[in-house]
């Protein structure tokens, strides 16, 4: 006899307030030697570690998450209107990670301090979770049990009956746990703002994440 199941697709949804600011940054580097481009790119960052501990971090949770350096070329018309190609130097590449409780105050004093820094690196400022283990556990949970609920129904109104679950497909991305809040373009509110004085009564809003299983039942 044929085997019989039935295949549900079940999703999770979980609502969280954010409790953590996650600042990234990415600094860029060009000149025509080799050396002196690497030895700037380590004074930017130095710089970049003094500017954060002066607003209360530990310089090592400034964190490198790329680095990269690759030659850079600019490309000009000759004189016979041609397309030609002309070395600038070397280009340096470092990207950077921040992470701290959310607190305002704390975020008004850390951005005050970065674009006060000769560094001046691009930034971004973002709203997420210290726990994100906790939130996918959430998530998979509630996916489950959408799967089983539908599952029931659908056997309930076929009459029949659920028996032993032979499979379970889940795909392991890694999730992104991030507030819809847009924070705007920080740096330039803080070049035209006293640090010390700016008002930041951000009230994010709670991060809202989803995901999907597909679970295989058999039918008794």
């Amino acid at each position: 006899m044929e085997n019989r199941v039935i295949t549900v697709r079940g999703t999770g949804r979980v609502s969280t307030a954010p409790d953590l600011l996650v600042i990234e940054m990415n600094h860029e580097t060009v000149e025509p030697e080799y050396e002196i481009t690497m030895r700037r790119a380590t004074e930017m960052l130095d710089a970049l570690r003094t500017a954060i501990e002066s607003a209360g971090h530990d310089g090592k949770t400034l964190k490198t998450t790329s680095f990269n350096i690759n030659t850079k070329y600019e490309s000009y018309r000759d004189k016979n209107n041609n397309y030609q190609s002309r070395f600038i130097g070397y280009c340096c590449t470092h990207g950077l990670r921040l992470e701290f409780d959310l607190d305002m105050k704390k975020l008004s004093a850390t951005l005050g301090a970065i674009t006060a820094c000769k560094a001046n690196p691009k930034f971004t400022i973002r709203f997420s979770v210290k726990d994100t283990s906790a939130v996918s556990s959430e998530l998979l949970e509630s996916a489950i049990h959408d799967a089983k609920w539908k599952a029931e129904v659908l056997a309930n109104s076929a009459g029949v009956r659920l028996g032993a679950i032979q499979r379970i497909d889940y795909n392991w991305n890694e999730m992104k746990v991030y507030s819809d809040t847009e924070f705007g373009d920080a740096g330039y509110m803080m070049q035209y703002s006293e640090a010390a004085s700016l008002s930041m009564d951000i009230e994010p809003e709670d991060i809202n994440v989803s995901d999907t299983v597909t679970v295989v039942w058999a039918i008794a």
